[in-house]
């Protein structure tokens, strides 16, 4: 027992040798080098489908969604590698190798006229060994950033435990500067580097993008002597599938009258690496995997511990959590689409600056930068003082007001397009400024800033200790899904306006946004964001958090 616990002393975070918030230096960096070429990248690649592979406008938005939508369903991939079978930063490096290549791939073609297409008249000239080495390249950049994105944020998240007032406090803490360093990044993505794609060309911003992300890729490595490493544990999906295929084959058995009577194992026969989980009476059908039978010998695919059957638990109760996301990224697509249109046809001088359409994500990210410090240093402390929790706020109530916010946001926009659309028909030559769209932008900012912090810290926290990295794979997940929700509501909303309006025209329907009812369309996502604010309510007052350990309960009021 004495060697156990000097091992676990050893391991924890807040040592003097390794963990606390020395190592997230290193996250940090990576995080501000790589945001800077890959939200550049998110901002042209559509131009750059369109003007140097002379894809049809539709395809080349297919396209990029198409991309984005895998990225973030990739890290996914990464996520479960990094719990399962490599460290995070292995993880990290190798998927990191894998963008570097394919963004060597995309700033080469970029540059050599001899792998680019001819014009056309048809939606896509790509063919042959051109179109083989464009898909290679934009396949292996989606597996490689998804891989690395998935990895990333629980590398850091584990430099702190949980457990520890101290830690606590330092874990929300963490994710508040990583979403800040990688809106840093992002803020000289968006002006600098799109400038330079722009400006200067295509592959001298490609190639910036990618000497960014290699120095990042090198400080991550420099931090290997700092890094505190958690112990892998077996494959999640196993796990889950055990607790599944158990429980239904014990269906037909009764439930003990006390939950101590359920399987477990005890302390020296546990994995160091499994951490307990109490039981719950939620899902009690579950339970039945527990159940150990008379002259059974205990095998993972005959009984599974309370552990394990609470571990499928979480992620069951996570999952209505993550599904009242969805909208609000939906939300989202809409000011990397639909605004970004309205830009064009505003008035876009800033005294003797012209901003640049493809640079008004700047906006919310320059909201996000001021915003995040004076959330941490200002809001978090007077909440502690009021609420005891480590982070002043829950997460699921920090993800609430995001979701608030961006049904406020929805509604401004709406109302600044009605604005836009008025002045540019009274009065084409005189359009309003640009940064009408400030408000709708700054509000998503602040929006996302309480919903990206509150999910990943959301999903660390409450995740089973072996599935970490894949819980917080779940909130690029609803990133992913919000975008493709944002495209079959574009399609539905116009087929269904088109038969009932006396226009028989579709609100979003045709090329002159002067023609179209996209306010109609905000206000839309804006009836639909409340809805589903009271779907998340229901569903967030339902969630049963982990239990905290009483050190961390009672230092934490203090």
């Amino acid at each position: 027992m004495e060697t156990e616990s000097a091992n676990y002393e050893s391991m924890r975070p807040w040592s003097k040798k390794k963990g606390g918030f020395k190592p997230c230096m290193f996250v940090y960096t990576l995080a501000a080098l790589d945001s800077i070429g890959s939200v550049a990248n998110m901002c042209v690649f559509v131009l750059y489908f369109i003007y140097v592979m002379h894809f049809s406008v539709s395809e080349s938005a297919n396209t990029f969604t198409n991309y984005m939508g895998s990225s973030f369903l990739l890290s996914l991939v990464g996520g479960f590698i990094s719990d399962t079978y490599l460290s995070r930063l292995t993880t990290c490096l190798t998927f990191g190798l894998l963008q570097l290549a394919a963004l060597a791939m995309i700033t080469f073609q970029a540059y050599s006229t001899n792998l680019q297409p001819e014009a056309c008249d048809k939606s896509i000239c790509l063919k042959g060994g051109k179109a083989l080495y464009f898909y290679s390249s934009i396949c292996l950049l989606a597996l490689g950033a998804g891989g690395v994105r998935g990895a990333l944020p629980a590398l850091g998240a584990d430099q702190f435990e949980r457990n520890n007032p101290k830690g606590a406090k330092g874990l929300a803490t963490y994710f508040n500067w990583y979403v800040l360093s990688t809106t840093l990044g992002a803020i000289f993505g968006v002006t600098g580097v799109v400038w330079i794609s722009m400006n200067k060309g295509y592959y001298w911003g490609f190639f910036v993008g990618a000497l960014t992300s290699s120095v990042g890729y090198m400080f991550l490595a420099l931090g290997k002597p700092f890094y505190l490493v958690r112990p892998r544990g077996g494959s999640p999906l196993a796990r889950v599938a055990q607790v599944i295929v158990v429980a239904i084959r014990n269906r037909n058995l009764s439930l003990p009258q006390n939950a101590d009577q359920l399987y477990e194992m005890s302390e020296k026969e546990r994995d160091p690496s499994e951490e307990k989980v109490s039981h719950t009476n939620q899902f009690r059908s579950l339970d039945k995997a527990a159940i150990l039978q008379d002259s059974t010998n205990p095998n993972p695919w005959t009984v599974c511990t309370v552990t394990q059957v609470e571990e499928v638990k979480i992620l069951t109760r996570m999952l209505p959590i993550l599904a009242s996301t969805f909208i609000m990224n939906t939300c989202l697509s809409q000011l990397q689409t639909f605004s970004v249109v309205q830009g064009y046809t505003m008035d876009r001088h800033l005294g003797p600056l012209t901003i640049p359409s493809a640079s008004l994500p700047v906006i919310p990210l320059v909201f996000m930068s001021v915003l995040i410090p004076a959330y941490e240093y200002l809001v978090v402390p007077f909440a502690r003082k009021i609420t005891g929790h480590p982070s002043g706020i829950t997460q699921l109530q920090r993800v609430g007001v995001g979701l608030v916010l961006s049904a406020i946001s929805m509604t401004i926009a709406g109302m600044v397009e009605v604005k836009r659309r008025n002045q540019s028909i009274s009065n084409p030559t005189k359009p309003i400024s640009l940064f009408w769209l400030s408000f709708q932008y700054g509000i998503f900012g602040i929006a996302d800033m309480f919903t990206m912090v509150g999910l990943l810290e959301f999903f660390y926290k409450e995740a089973p200790s072996g599935m970490r990295s894949l819980s917080t794979s779940f909130a690029p997940l609803s990133l992913s899904i919000g975008s493709f929700l944002s495209t079959i509501f574009v399609d539905l909303v116009n087929t269904i306006t088109k038969r009932i309006t006396p226009s028989k025209k579709g609100w979003l329907e045709g090329q002159v946004l002067d023609q179209s009812n996209l306010n109609l369309f905000y206000w839309f996502l804006a009836i639909l964001s409340c809805i589903n604010f009271g779907n998340y309510l229901y569903w967030a007052s339902w969630y049963k958090y982990k239990e905290e350990s009483k050190e961390t309960q009672v230092e934490g009021l203090h």
